[in-house]
């Protein structure tokens, strides 16, 4: 079984984009493949309740716990851990990751960031996009690297800025790109994971 664990913070939007494509797609029948758990570093995150619709195992690891970044990565290690995942998707996770935890889900952990990667890294992509005047902007789906925001992209949306366009629209136009790049990139990378055993 290749198991996909997903870390969330909020409503989850991305999780259930690929949540919906997992299940029209088939990724059981087709590559031994399923969201096993959902986690969140907040307990009042939306995406846990419809996880928890889709009868998938949900977990809390509140970093207002723990006196350290460290100590908080090495307990979310430990509930990633319990679903022995394949892979480890950050949807919406809004905690910078140490790079002791980067580097142990080396090449199994992905990001998806709401610019055109290496353009616009970390926070207020979209209203920086619009101060600088681009006429492009878009989503890049990366693996994750120690370095924010960096490591090998793949799959990118490009979405123009218009005119008359806030950093709420342009958002809202862009992330309707990332809820169909994010899924597609994961099942590119199914048929090459190794899984567990069942």
């Amino acid at each position: 079984m290749k198991n996909i664990v997903i870390l969330i913070s909020g409503g989850g939007s991305n999780m259930a984009a690929i949540i919906r494509c997992a299940q029209r797609e088939s990724w059981l029948e087709s590559f031994g493949a399923r969201v096993a758990a959902v986690i969140s570093n907040r307990a009042d995150a939306g995406g846990l309740a419809l996880a928890r619709e889709h009868r998938i195992a949900t977990d809390v690891v509140d970093h207002r716990r723990f006196a350290t970044r460290e100590a908080f990565d090495t307990e979310l290690s430990v509930a990633i851990e319990r679903h022995q995942p394949s892979l480890v998707v950050l949807a919406g996770f809004m905690r910078i990751l140490t790079p002791q935890f980067v580097q142990r889900y080396q090449g199994r952990l992905l990001n998806i960031h709401p610019s055109l990667l290496p353009a616009f890294p970390g926070l207020h992509t979209h209203q920086r996009a619009i101060d600088a005047g681009c006429r492009f902007a878009g989503a890049t789906v990366h693996q994750v690297t120690p370095e924010l925001d960096h490591g090998p992209i793949l799959e990118r949306a490009v979405v123009p800025v218009l005119p008359d366009d806030t950093a709420e629209t342009l958002a809202a136009r862009v992330l309707v790109q990332e809820h169909q790049i994010y899924p597609r990139a994961i099942a590119a990378l199914l048929p090459g994971l190794s899984g567990c055993a069942p």
